[in-house]
């Protein structure tokens, strides 16, 4: 099974591959006497899983790894000896993960320890067949990419050990497992379906300039899906319709090239949710289960969580994905097994990055890296999808001379971006007259005050609070320190009372104060947007929220102004300051296409695009094929959870709901159906404000990582969300 899956990137027609012979070693020490009688009268159906049990008995995974030392350096010599060290790698690490090799997987497999595992596995003489590596004759100079490619294409052949290993004991256990995997739409039969939506949508669209413009963009999305494979951008302003089109050109170029499935990759929850919702309206004559939903947060719904599609999101077995850059780039540089078992089912598909100017810049090399590796030798083709495209070839923003690797050959697929811009140009920019001047709060208030309909986007949650308070108590508010479910209920107000102003039904004023949550994937048209200073790709996607479908008689209206205090230390600041570099002195429209080459540019030479080390780490010693594996993939944290705490709040709107799951969360534990629902529910804050909250009673801590909050009147706000400043103190809840 594990050969099968390499077949999709290892051209050797050998009988017996990399992943044959990692698959027919790596339980070689379960034939140990000690193993077989545990596991014959244990009723434990994870009795097999190394690391469950205590024992010298109980583990089995150095044999293998000994095994293909021993075998291949008699064989093959030197080469031999380095070639089982790949093995090594794979075998050793298949439940604990791959391991750095000096410091870590070399001297493990010195200890007397291992030694025994394997003298006694021989010792119950597996048949010869097992033992064999027959015609096998490993050529390390047909790595894909070569030294740089190394560690990537270690990590695929651990994929499809770990991938196989877990399929193969799940069908063990539960014969019907592997049926229920299947079932899901073929991407030629989704193809077809958006193919009629696409068509219906159009003729009932109401004609008007920016329909007209969507409708073009659409076209020349199916028309490039013939070019070859490789990195394309689709650099569409927000509101042209590129999330349709961005599928519609995957869809059309798996067909033509027969790619295996398409990976929609977005960096924000929220907009997860949007954007699997609008998939599965699309799909939804092709049944309940057309994609897979994979990121921490997925709302896990009877009718969208199905024993199918909970085992499909565990390897990306499914035509259509959808999950986050976190799930997609931490997989990518992961050692866990949990975390690798997908990585296989990359090969030969379609990435589409959604909002590709939010990669995470202090890990931009790895990434950039990677992503060239999986397209010039894994069959991938990289959609960079985005309105302010940060168009990452290698001539455009990396100066070789600073030995900065950009993207190879990024071919557009719009034909004259500018005059996209140009035609779907909705709003005017008025930037500050001073960049060094703040306004201060209270006059920020009053001019926001002053709108009948405003929307006013700030950096911080801090700011978001000082702001709204300052303003009429019916402004509402948006921001992380409300759950998932209280922000939605909020964003569907707002859209209600957007459309019904404009029909005239709605003569109150409406004023929404927001952190910048709401700047990409959320689907709202206010005429006026105020932004607080921040990156250029900030302010344009806060005018993506301004006069978004067009519908003024003029254009919308975006502020920019300079808030009391700067944006936080580090990227936010960076970004703010690389945009006063880019618009100071700039008469032309701040928004203009060609200015983001240089904002980009500037932005990016002020930050390390490998801070965490992670090229180095991934290595190749060439002597040793030494590599720090687990290192990286410690390192390789896009969301550093050591600082962050999970809360569930008691969100009064669902509170029925709330407090059914909870107590079914103290009667069963934490099954993963229950920890997805309760997702929607939780607030994430630093670990030191949670403890601190914990210690006066404010939260309880039924299980490691996750924090309750208490019946504390006032602590989760009907407005504001959780309240982290200001903590009511709770003493019953110290009462012991």
């Amino acid at each position: 099974m594990a050969a099968v899956f390499s077949q999709a990137f290892d051209s050797d027609t050998a009988t017996q591959r990399w992943a044959y012979l990692a698959g027919l070693w790596h339980d070689l020490g379960k034939y140990r006497p000690g193993f077989q009688r545990y596991l014959q009268q244990s009723n434990d159906p994870n009795a097999h899983i190394e690391g469950r049990v205590g024992g010298r008995e109980k583990t089995h995974s150095a044999a293998g790894a000994l095994w293909a030392l021993r075998t291949l350096e008699e064989k093959r010599g030197t080469t031999g000896e380095l070639a089982a060290r790949v093995l090594a790698y794979l075998i050793a690490g298949h439940h604990a993960g791959l391991d750095d090799w000096d410091g870590g997987l070399k001297e493990r497999l010195t200890q007397a320890d291992c030694q025994t595992e394997l003298q006694e596995a021989l010792a119950a003489q597996p048949p010869a067949r097992i033992l064999d590596s027959g015609e096998f004759v490993p050529d390390l100079r047909q790595i894909p990419g070569g030294p740089a490619g190394f560690a990537l294409w270690v990590r695929l052949l651990f994929s499809c050990l770990v991938d196989a290993d877990f399929l193969d004991t799940e069908a063990h256990f539960d014969a019907g497992k592997p049926a229920r995997r299947e079932g899901f739409p073929t991407l030629d039969q989704m193809r077809a379906v958006l193919d009629a939506h696409l068509t219906a949508k159009a003729t009932s669209a109401t004609p008007s300039t920016v329909n007209t413009l969507r409708a073009d963009i659409l076209r020349q999305c199916r028309d490039k899906a013939a070019l070859s494979a490789g990195f394309f951008s689709l650099t569409v302003p927000t509101g042209g319709g590129k999330t349709l089109s961005s599928l519609a050109f995957a869809l059309n170029h798996a067909q033509t090239h027969s790619k295996r499935r398409v990976i929609y990759a977005i960096p924000y929850t929220s907009i997860i949710e949007q954007t699997a919702e609008v998939f599965r309206d699309v799909f939804k004559t092709l049944g309940d289960e057309v994609l897979i939903e994979h990121h921490s947060q997925a709302d896990a719904a009877d009718k969208d969580e199905t024993a199918r599609s909970r085992l499909a999101c565990e390897n990306w077995d499914a035509p259509l994905v959808v999950t986050t850059n976190v799930q997609l780039f931490e997989s990518l540089f992961a050692a866990k097994t949990s975390r690798c078992r997908k990585l296989h089912n990359i090969v030969n598909s379609i990435i589409v990055l959604d909002e590709a100017q939010q990669l995470p810049p202090e890990f931009l090399q790895p990434i950039l890296d990677a992503l060239n590796l999986l397209v010039k030798h894994y069959g991938v083709t990289v959609v960079l999808c985005t309105a302010t495209q940060p168009a990452l070839n290698t001539t455009d923003y990396f100066d070789a001379s600073s030995n900065l690797r950009g993207l190879e050959d990024v071919r557009e697929i719009i034909d004259n971006p500018d005059v996209l811009f140009d035609a779907l140009k909705r709003v005017d920019v008025a930037l500050p007259q001073d960049w060094n001047t703040p306004t201060p709060w209270v006059d920020t208030a009053a001019q926001l005050a002053a709108e009948d309909c405003v929307l006013a986007i700030v950096s911080t949650r801090k700011a978001a609070r000082e702001l709204q308070r300052l303003l009429p108590s019916d402004t509402l508010h948006l921001s992380a320190l409300m759950c998932g479910a209280h922000r939605k209920t909020v964003i569907d107000h707002i859209k209600a009372r957007l459309n019904a102003k404009r029909d005239g039904h709605d003569l109150q004023p409406l004023r929404v104060v927001s952190t910048q949550l709401v700047e990409a994937g959320v689907d709202i048209d206010f005429p006026v947007v105020y932004r607080a200073l921040a990156g250029l790709d900030s302010i344009a996607q806060a005018a993506g929220r301004c006069n978004r479908e067009g519908r003024l008689d003029g254009k919308g209206r975006v502020v920019v102004f300079v808030p009391p205090e700067p944006p936080p230390i580090g990227h936010l600041r960076k970004g703010a300051q690389a945009c006063i570099s880019t618009l100071h002195g700039q008469h032309a429209d701040p928004l203009a296409r060609t200015l983001f080459a240089s904002y980009f540019r500037q932005f990016y030479s002020t930050v390390d695009l490998d801070s965490k080390g992670i090229v180095a780490k991934l290595k190749v010693e060439p002597k040793t094929l030494g590599v720090q594996f687990r290192s990286a993939a410690e390192a390789f944290r896009l969301i550093d959870d050591q600082d962050s705490a999970t809360v569930v709040v008691r969100y009064a709107e669902h509170r029925d709901e709330i407090e059914k799951l909870l107590g079914m969360l103290a009667a069963q534990g934490p099954a993963r159906w229950l920890m997805r629902k309760l997702q929607r529910y939780t607030v994430s804050i630093h670990k030191r404000v949670a403890d601190r909250m914990l210690d006066q009673g404010s939260l309880t801590l039924p299980m490691p990582g996750l924090y309750v909050q208490q019946n504390v009147d006032g602590l989760y706000h009907p407005l504001l969300g959780l309240q982290v400043e200001d903590i009511p103190f709770n003493p019953t809840g110290l009462v012991i």
